[in-house]
């Protein structure tokens, strides 16, 4: 069932739990995260970053995400992720993206404002919900890297969060507090009283980005704190990757598809154990 961010976030609230926002720049993730997400009974988020415009390009993406999210047996949003381009934004928008983010963190407040407010107003004539985000987070997945800073003055301001939100009138706010996308080469330190401020200043759900990689009981305490949308993506990845040499080193391989069929089951195990923990929401492990 195919339906709007805004929608699925308000399952979110009401269950206080996250939804999973999985990145699937080819159908063998997308299988992997909607088999998953029937199998827990959630409602999940298959998204499509413009970084990956080169190896999957969004008119070739889009209509079998479309389709999929439509014939799926829970609420499904297709999601555009990171996109500082408008003209890329209001294309996955025509094709039928339930919802788009528009990245302008590397930009000045200012602009980061104005364009949000426009990419806004795109988003409404297709009925579509708009998330933004203010911050910057490690490892952008954007393809774009932010100047030299320390790690502390990349992290959202909670006022400057409110006012974000009540210029643009986003339906979902992407906080930096302490993740970063990619691997972490040591434990992320999150901080939690950064978040909880943002979240008591701000009336829209909180994004964590570069969720891959943080600790079951850091998702609760982030959950806890307003957080109903995780994004989730690198670790599943890699253990596709990981099914495929494990496959290889015990047998003679001889067709693709096995390959292909291995890596498909191992990314729905890793994407199972994700939206298990994002489903148990505020309360953790029971």
């Amino acid at each position: 069932m195919l339906v709007t961010m805004k929608e699925i976030l308000k399952i979110a609230e009401e269950k206080d739990i996250a939804v999973g926002a999985f990145n699937t720049p080819n159908l063998e993730s997308i299988m992997a995260v909607l088999n998953a997400a029937e199998k827990y009974e959630t409602p999940v988020m298959i998204t499509h970053a413009e970084l990956h415009e080169p190896i999957m390009p969004l008119e070739v993406i889009a209509p079998i995400m479309l389709g999929m999210a439509k014939s799926a047996k829970i609420p499904v949003c297709v999601h555009l992720d990171h996109c500082d381009s408008l003209d890329y934004l209001e294309r996955a928008l025509e094709l039928g993206f339930t919802s788009v983010m528009y990245d302008g963190s590397l930009f000045s407040y200012e602009k980061n404002v104005e364009d949000t407010k426009k990419a806004v107003e795109l988003a409404k004539k297709f009925g579509a919900s708009v998330e933004a985000e203010i911050g910057i987070l490690g490892g952008r997945e954007s393809g774009a890297q932010p100047s030299e800073q320390k790690v502390e003055d990349m992290y959202t301001d909670p006022d400057l969060a409110y006012d974000f939100v009540q210029k643009t009138k986003i339906d979902a706010l992407a906080a930096s507090f302490g993740t970063a996308h990619g691997f972490y080469k040591t434990k992320p330190k999150l901080d939690f009283d950064r978040i909880e401020k943002i979240n008591e200043l701000i009336d829209i759900p909180l994004v964590m980005h570069g969720g891959s990689g943080v600790s079951p009981e850091d998702y609760t305490t982030a959950i806890r704190n307003g957080v109903r949308k995780i994004n989730y993506y690198s670790y599943m990845a890699r253990s596709g990757v990981d099914a495929i040499k494990d496959l290889m080193q015990s047998t003679n391989v001889e067709f693709f598809h096995d390959l292909v069929t291995a890596a498909t089951k191992r990314m729905q195990e890793d994407a199972e154990k994700a939206i298990k923990i994002f489903s148990q929401g505020s309360k953790g492990e029971k």
